[in-house]
């Protein structure tokens, strides 16, 4: 065997191992992309006002009370402690809103089906780094997280607005 040959077999044993282990690091999510494709558009319509273009907040610090006593709305980019609460108390806070979290979120239960309200968390967690959500995820409960999809029903996609 030549030098070449051995160094180019020495430099694959080295690298395929570092290849396959940021592959196999990639964190499985709950959710699908056309979940986070609808997310997105949902999250643009109903959140980003509040939350940020790209979930990153809109004040420097969210855990500063406001001046009427009450907290604006974080970061849910990863960056803040959305990720700390488990998916039924994410769809929880935005079905109900935020009043019982001293903030001004109004609820939207009655204006977005649970379809869309998953497809709001899907688009915002898939912002969230592989490592973050791997944090988010081991400190669940199987129960809390969906392994398929929630399925759509096909209103969500409807952007008409009927």
């Amino acid at each position: 065997m030549s030098r070449t040959n051995l160094l180019i077999m020495c430099l694959c044993m080295v690298a395929l191992p570092a290849c396959n282990a940021s592959s196999s690091d990639k964190a499985v999510r709950w959710y699908s992309p056309e979940q986070v494709e609808l997310g997105a558009r949902v999250f643009a319509d109903n959140c980003a006002q509040c939350h940020g273009l790209q979930a990153q907040g809109l004040v420097k610090d969210w855990k500063q009370r406001l001046p009427d006593g009450s907290y604006p709305p974080p970061p849910l980019n990863g960056s803040a402690h959305a990720w700390h609460h488990r998916l039924p108390l994410l769809v929880e806070i935005i079905q109900q809103g935020g009043a019982l979290y001293d903030g001004k979120m109004p609820g939207f239960k009655s204006s977005l089906s649970e379809a869309e309200q998953r497809a709001a968390i899907a688009w915002f967690q898939s912002l969230w780094s592989d490592e973050i959500y791997r944090l988010w995820a081991a400190d669940r409960k199987s129960s809390d997280i969906p392994f398929a999809p929630v399925p759509m029903t096909g209103k969500e996609t409807n952007t008409d607005g009927e």
